[in-house]
């Protein structure tokens, strides 16, 4: 096999950060209307399907059972991405190391010595079916940053276009704990925003989500989820192999959710793994896409894999907020936390520690502090330049409702994996 194709995207012009919520939603109103047209499924699959837990390679049976589907989906007309683990996995014993004992350093060695394994599985096995198999590698920055995102939703398109089938994966190797997504579901999910997705199937090692442990005696299988706040607090537990557990999928199914794609998380060891579910052959657990899901600019700004910063605002900018009258001005803001810069997306807080909206802010945390701190001197004695001292506008400001998994304050920093 030749090398394979590595795609990491990258905006290389200058986009202007300010859009308006009118144009974007009008320029999602028509991607809706020709996306509504297609059959796109994005799937997750998880190191514990694609590795064996003991001798860390790939186990094939499974491999082939799926690439034989996916073959048959392309056939039915459906478009599909598939976001997968097991790089780090399959490189483990290249390196020496065991799941239990790889550090940071380790793991990002494993990574790279495990991607051409993964490929290499996913190019052979996808050959016998025809079809054309694309590797595309992703970084934090690459989500968070929407010229980025963009980019690589176009990056995506074309390959769809081209009737490839990309292969995602986040860059192991060079991301670290403060610049990495952190676990493949949340990534997947907002790969299912990105490119409009109808459907976005998680396949795992168990049938679907329980209200409790199911090795717990009486624990109760859950068909249907409307509301994935209530079952939060039975999905703690992290798999030996991955980094995400089933908390981490109700967070992706909830990103899923507010972006107007029907989640199924289903046990991958079956036949058909994904046909099967799509047409609901099988015992899964389907999280319910809202029937007014929010336009694409809206789900940029709220579905958020990193905490950049945050600020407290005063109860009479809570209330502005809910209305939406006006933008975060700097006599508005309480407190200033974390590092952030200009365009970066960073959560709103009440004096209560209640995270009330999230917005593209347009100052650095320094420059914030100094406006915050001095708000009797002129912006441009303080900084340098005229400015009008808003921190974020309205119009880059989406107020977190009860469709959101609200942050907390201690999040900052964090991925939440």
């Amino acid at each position: 096999l030749g090398a394979p194709t590595s795609i990491n995207c990258s905006c290389q012009t200058k986009q202007p950060r300010r859009l308006t919520r009118g144009v974007c939603a009008s320029i999602y109103r028509i991607e809706r209307f020709f996306v509504s047209k297609i059959k796109r499924v994005v799937i997750k699959i998880g190191s514990s399907l694609l590795t064996d837990e003991v001798r860390l390679t790939v186990r094939w049976a499974f491999m082939q059972r799926t690439l034989e589907d996916i073959a048959d989906l392309v056939e039915d007309g459906y478009e599909v991405i598939v976001c997968s683990s097991g790089a780090v996995a399959l490189g483990m014993r290249t390196i020496g190391v065991t799941p239990a004992t790889a550090g940071l350093r380790d793991k990002q060695a494993a990574a790279a010595c495990g991607m051409p394994l993964l490929l290499n599985a996913y190019k052979q096995v996808g050959h016998e079916h025809d079809l054309n198999i694309a590797q595309v590698l992703v970084t934090l920055g690459d989500f968070e940053d929407h010229p980025r995102f963009l980019n690589t939703k176009n990056t995506l398109h074309r390959l769809l276009a081209a009737n490839v089938v990309p292969i995602i994966n986040e860059n192991d190797t060079i991301t670290t704990e403060e610049i990495r997504v952190g676990d493949n579901d949340r990534l997947a999910a907002k790969v299912a925003q990105m490119v409009e997705a109808q459907h976005f199937v998680i396949l795992t090692g168990v049938d679907g989500l329980y209200d409790r442990n199911p090795d717990e005696p009486g624990a109760q299988f859950i068909d249907v989820v409307h509301d994935v706040s209530d079952y939060i607090a039975a999905t703690e537990e992290v798999s030996t192999l991955g980094t995400g557990g089933m908390y981490t999928k109700m967070q992706a199914a909830n990103m899923a959710q507010n972006a107007g794609c029907t989640t199924l998380i289903a046990n991958g060891n079956a036949d058909s793994p994904i046909s099967s579910v799509l047409r609901g052959e099988r015992r899964c657990t389907k999280f319910v896409a809202h029937d007014q899901p929010t336009d694409s600019w809206s789900a940029w700004l709220t579905n958020r894999l990193q905490m950049a910063g945050s600020i407290v605002v005063t109860a009479e900018m809570v209330d502005a907020i809910v209305d939406g009258s006006r933008p975060i001005s700097r006599t508005d803001v309480i407190e200033v936390s974390g590092n952030f810069v200009k365009g970066d997306v960073i959560h709103i807080y009440d004096e209560e520690g209640v995270e009330r909206a999230r917005g593209m802010v347009d100052f650095s945390s320094e420059e914030t502090e100094i406006l915050v701190r001095n708000l009797e001197i002129p912006v441009k004695q303080l900084l340098g330049y005229h400015s009008r001292a808003v921190l974020v506008e309205k119009t880059n400001m989406i107020s977190v409702d009860d469709r959101h998994i609200s942050w907390d304050q201690s999040s900052l920093g964090q991925t939440r994996n």
